[in-house]
């Protein structure tokens, strides 16, 4: 069998197995459950990654899970735990017996236990961390010091480091005589007599290079060093621009103190990501498995807020009493051009936010971006309200009509391209997050000139 022959089968068979988890598995477990039949409960539960099981857990109903967790006892993983949503790692963690609990943690890396613990309470924290080994205890009280989303609660202390001067025969031995090397290490990090991080050797130059070879004559190009304050989002920045693999932490004195990994990174990039999307619709931090009272205390303030500009868009409209109530096509007319423009306004405010995010748009291209959505504005302004002229003319018979609402499409389409990048743009310098204020601004905008340039035009014209 060929190569590309192989890969397609293990594609095949990676592809049955996710359809069949989620359709024959999950039904055979939670059988099992109920049957209270652990033996089949544990060999359909083994072949399954910690993040299979997670979702699992996260898919099925609380009293499932308990019973569920219950009957897996021993068998539960501790990458399972750092694998669970956070809003039901509480509840799985209360429904653990205290010895499978501590099972559990102590497989976990340091970066690992403090992503856990960070968020519970004292008394919580001080349960798990009871069931450490002093060491790693130390490692995660270290880590929690530092302030929450920075380098230093990112990282894991877990670190493989060789002094400078360093053969790759020395590191060999080193690394072969050494009882507890991490888990997952890409690197070994070369550091000077102070413990300052001076370059890395990844393992696949150690292990294909000659003993006599000395370490810093293999270390990588692309060398970063991560302050431990410097915050998470930052640290996923780097990782994603420079495209690293993994980095060191340096504390203020610039001594290593532990170390970041990709996958650590990427989770980051990810919930950021995640949190753009979320926060742009106005929906928080909310998951599928959060309580309605938490959802519904997440967007009721946004609806709010949304029913504030609504209202602000209402008094334009109260405007133009007497010109809607003598000219019915303008209640008829007016709700597409102030749709249009919020349509144009998201599309420019997403462009924008993304761009802010991903430190592509900053002070030397900003005015280049604006002129440029504000011409795409203006072009597309002008497309559409060739089309709404027509439709004016043929459907309400009236020149004039078109002529209207063709210019107020034309004046709120470009409106919204400069809305909807400048004002992300200054909530931004302003130190607010730019994708969780800058919808309701961009929507007001757009209502309130579309309908302030319809009804206005149209009262001027034709009354």
């Amino acid at each position: 069998m060929t190569e590309p022959d192989l890969l397609n089968e293990h594609r095949h068979d990676a592809e049955e197995s996710s359809y069949e988890l989620e359709r024959s598995d999950v039904a055979a477990i939670l059988d099992a459950v109920e049957r209270g039949d652990q033996a089949a409960l544990i060999a359909r539960m083994e072949p399954l990654h910690a993040a299979d099981i997670a979702d699992l857990l996260e898919q099925i109903s609380t009293s499932e899970r308990r019973k569920l967790i219950h009957l897996y006892d021993r068998e539960f993983d501790g990458e399972i735990l750092s694998e669970l949503d956070e809003s039901i790692r509480d509840d799985v963690i209360a429904t653990l017996r205290p010895e499978v609990l501590a099972d559990a943690v102590r497989e976990l890396e340091s970066d690992d236990v403090v992503d856990l613990i960070e968020d519970m309470t004292e008394h919580q924290q001080d349960a798990i961390l009871d069931v450490l080994e002093d060491s790693d205890r130390v490692a995660v009280e270290q880590s929690l010091t530092y302030p929450e989303n920075s380098a230093g609660r990112l990282m894991q202390r877990e670190v493989v480091m060789a002094p400078e001067h360093w053969n790759v025969g020395q590191a060999i031995d080193f690394l072969r005589g050494h009882e507890s090397l991490p888990e997952q290490f890409y690197h070994i990090i070369l550091v000077d007599p102070r413990l300052k991080p001076v370059g890395n050797v990844t393992l696949g130059k150690l292990m294909g290079s000659r003993r006599d070879v000395l370490l810093w004559e293999l270390t990588e190009d692309v060398f970063r060093v991560i302050p431990a304050m410097q915050a998470e989002g930052e640290v996923a920045y780097a990782f994603n621009q420079y495209h690293l693999i993994s980095a060191p932490v340096v504390d203020e004195d610039e001594r290593l103190v532990g170390v970041i990994t990709i996958d650590d990174a990427m989770i980051v990039l990810d919930e950021e990501h995640e949190e753009d999307i979320l926060r742009l619709a106005g929906v928080g931090e909310g998951s599928l498995t959060d309580r309605v009272i938490s959802t519904t205390k997440q967007r009721l303030p946004w609806l709010a807020v949304n029913l504030v500009t609504t209202i602000a868009a209402s008094l334009v409209i109260a405007q133009f009493e007497v010109a809607i109530s003598q000219i019915v096509a303008l209640a008829v007319l007016m709700p597409i051009v102030a749709s249009m423009g919020g349509n144009a306004g998201t599309q420019s405010l997403t462009v924008a936010v993304r761009a802010i995010a991903t430190k592509d748009l900053t002070g030397s291209n900003v005015w280049r971006v604006i002129r440029r959505e504000v011409l795409v504005g203006l072009i597309n302004g002008l497309v559409f309200a060739l089309i709404m002229g027509v439709v004016g003319l043929l459907w309400f018979g009236s020149p004039a009509l078109g002529y209207i609402i063709a210019t107020a499409m034309v004046i709120n389409m470009v409106v919204a391209g400069l809305a909807g990048t400048v004002i992300p743009i200054l909530l931004d310098k302003l130190g607010v997050d730019p994708a969780l204020a800058s919808g309701a601004f961009v929507t007001t905008v757009t209502d309130v000139v579309g309908f302030f340039a319809f009804l206005g035009l149209a009262a001027a014209v034709l009354l």
